[in-house]
């Protein structure tokens, strides 16, 4: 026959009393107390705030994958090419290789923010004339648009004109269709602009 409670032992009754308060293990409910995913652990809130602190429109054009035959059998490596503007006049493009995709970027980024060239935009986001800019086989012509016309161009040559801060632009790419050497002509091309002010200045005249 069971025991009555009332004639338990004391010391029975207060482990009873701590063994019915305790919390069930596992579930979901502990999941709330760890952090959980997506609730910023492993620092992606921290790395999501300094992305959008950042002053430059940063913009991955193309990820390249080399390897290199040696000895012991193929060596892996990759590089990246970025283009990082500030969208207001100021454009650059960068290349960096390394065995891992995410140091690749890294350098490129950094080459990319080390050598910007600076253009002038007239209007509502055009150049003031046209230009033709040369890299190797490659051509790129730019040609100033009206306003909503938008960018016409290829993947590549947007990217890099929209980093720039250029809303309304036509372009032609002539000759190689090679990516690195195609932004490079755009870059070309836009060091070559040259504003009214700054000829005037040149040229030491005024035209009204």
């Amino acid at each position: 026959m069971p025991e009555n409670e009332n004639n338990m032992p004391e010391e029975q009754k207060a482990q009873g009393a701590e063994s019915g308060s305790e919390k069930p293990r596992g579930g979901r409910g502990d999941r709330g107390e760890r952090g959980g995913r997506g609730r910023g652990g492993r620092g992606g809130r921290k790395d999501r705030e300094e992305r959008e602190e950042s002053p430059f429109i940063e913009t991955l054009i193309d990820v390249y994958r080399c390897s290199a035959t040696v000895k012991g059998g193929r060596r892996l490596s990759f590089g990246a090419l970025f283009t990082v503007g500030n969208g207001k006049g100021k454009v650059g493009i960068g290349y960096g290789k390394a065995k891992e995709v995410p140091a690749a970027i890294q350098k490129a980024m950094k080459k990319g923010r080390t050598e910007m060239v600076s253009f002038p935009i007239v209007g509502d986001g055009t150049i003031p004339h046209r230009i033709v800019g040369r890299f190797g086989a490659s051509e790129v012509i730019l040609i100033p648009a009206l306003p909503g016309t938008g960018v016409i161009a290829s993947a590549s040559v947007k990217a890099v004109l929209e980093a720039g801060g250029l809303k309304n632009i036509l372009t032609k790419s002539v000759g190689s269709n090679n990516t690195r050497n195609v932004v490079k002509a755009v870059i070309n091309a836009l060091s070559q602009l040259r504003s009214k002010e700054l000829v005037e200045k040149l040229r030491g005249i005024s035209v009204a």
